[in-house]
C-alpha cells in the first residue's frame, strides 16, 4: 500500500511516501497505478457548528474524489461534538434529517462511497428517553444508506490521573447488535466505532463473517490515544489479517475536550501505512491490496489453526484446586 497525505494547509506529509501514478501506465478511474482500489482516510476537527463541520468535510471529500478515491472514511462525531449533554442531544437528528440528506447528496454528486463514522441518531423513544445512538452509516455512490451499525460498547471511563472523564451512556444508548460486513468498492467492510476496537472478540466476529477491512472511526482522548491507539489498531490488523482503516478527530473541540488525531491505516501484516498526524485536519489516500491480504492469510493460516469456541472456553483448573 502506498499513500499520500494532505493537510488542510496543503502541505504533504514528509514522513510518508507520496502516491503518484506510474509514468508508464494510466491508472483506471478509482484505482492506483497497480490496479488496486483507493480509499481516502479523513481527519476532522469539529465543534458544535454543524454547517462549519459539513463545509470542512465537504472540502476533504472533494479532494478525495479529485485524487481518485472510490470511498472516503470520516471519523466518529463527524456531524458535531457538543459541549454538554444538553447541546449534544439538542443537535441530534434522525437518519432522515438534514445532515445525512446533505451527505447523501454529496455521495451522489461526487460518485463516492462514504463511511460516516459516528452520527448522533435520535433513539427510538426520543420524546420520553431523550438519548441517541452513535451510528456508523455507510452510504453508496447513489446516495443510498446501505448499512447502519449502532455502537455496542459505550465509553464510560474515569481515569482521573490521566485526565480522562467521559460517560457516553449519559446521552447514548448501546446498539442492540453487530451488523454483517458490507461489500464496498474497496473491499468487504466490517463496521465498528472507536471503543469497539478494545474488544478483540468483536473484530474476530467480523473477520469470521468475511470482513477484509475493519474500520474504527474514532475520537480518542489524547491520553488514551498516546498510550493505546496505534497498538490496538495494529493488534486488530495482525490477529485478524485484515486492513484496518481508522479515521479520527483531532485537536480541541471546546475547553476540556480534545481528540488525539493520528488517523491510521494498517495493512494485514500490521504495518502502519498512513498516519495523518496529531495537529490538524487532512486526509491520507490509501491503496487497498486484497491480494496482499490473501497472501498473508495463506502464509500464516490463522483461521485453520484456530480451535473451536468450546476449546477456549474449557480451561481446566490446576490439579488440587476446586
Amino acid at each position: 500500500m502506498s499513500v499520500s497525505v494532505l493537510r488542510l494547509t496543503a502541505r504533504i506529509g514528509t514522513s510518508l511516501a507520496l502516491w503518484t501514478p506510474s509514468l508508464h501506465s494510466r491508472p483506471r478511474r478509482g484505482m492506483s497505478a497497480r490496479g488496486h482500489p483507493l480509499a481516502a482516510l479523513c481527519q476532522l476537527s469539529v465543534g458544535a457548528d454543524k454547517q462549519a463541520n459539513l463545509s470542512a468535510a465537504r472540502g476533504l471529500l472533494e479532494e478525495a474524489k479529485r485524487r481518485g478515491a472510490l470511498m472516503a472514511f470520516l471519523p466518529e462525531a463527524f456531524d458535531y461534538v457538543g459541549s454538554s449533554r444538553e447541546e449534544t442531544l439538542a443537535l441530534s437528528e434522525t437518519l432522515a434529517g438534514d445532515t445525512l440528506t446533505h451527505y447523501a447528496g454529496l455521495a451522489r454528486t461526487l460518485d463516492l462511497w462514504l463511511s460516516l463514522g459516528g452520527f448522533h441518531e435520535r433513539g427510538p423513544d426520543w420524546e420520553t428517553e431523550r438519548r441517541v445512538y452513535n451510528t456508523h452509516v455507510v452510504v453508496n455512490n447513489q446516495g443510498q444508506i446501505v448499512s447502519t451499525y449502532r455502537k455496542c460498547h459505550l465509553f464510560d471511563v474515569e481515569i482521573p490521573q490521566k485526565g480522562v472523564s467521559l460517560k457516553e451512556s449519559a446521552f447514548a444508548l448501546p446498539g442492540p447488535s453487530m451488523v454483517e460486513p458490507v461489500q464496498t468498492p474497496v473491499g468487504k467492510l466490517g463496521l465498528g466505532v472507536c471503543y469497539d476496537v478494545r474488544f478483540p472478540e468483536f473484530s474476530l466476529a467480523l473477520q469470521k463473517s468475511g470482513a477484509e477491512i475493519l474500520t474504527f472511526p474514532s475520537a480518542f482522548t489524547p491520553a488514551t490515544g498516546a498510550a493505546h491507539w496505534e497498538p490496538l489498531l495494529r493488534a486488530r490488523a495482525i490477529e485478524n489479517q485484515c486492513y484496518v482503516l481508522a479515521a479520527a478527530q483531532v485537536g480541541r473541540h471546546y475547553p476540556g475536550r480534545s481528540s488525539y488525531g493520528h488517523a491510521l491505516a494498517v495493512d494485514p501484516w500490521g504495518v502502519v501505512t498512513a498516519d495523518c498526524g496529531g495537529e490538524c485536519a487532512g486526509l491520507a489516500l490509501v491503496e487497498v491490496d486484497l491480494e496482499k491480504m490473501r497472501h498473508v492469510r495463506r502464509g500464516m493460516p490463522l483461521a485453520q489453526h484456530r480451535r473451536d469456541a468450546d476449546f477456549y472456553s474449557g480451561l481446566e483448573r490446576p490439579v488440587g484446586q476446586d
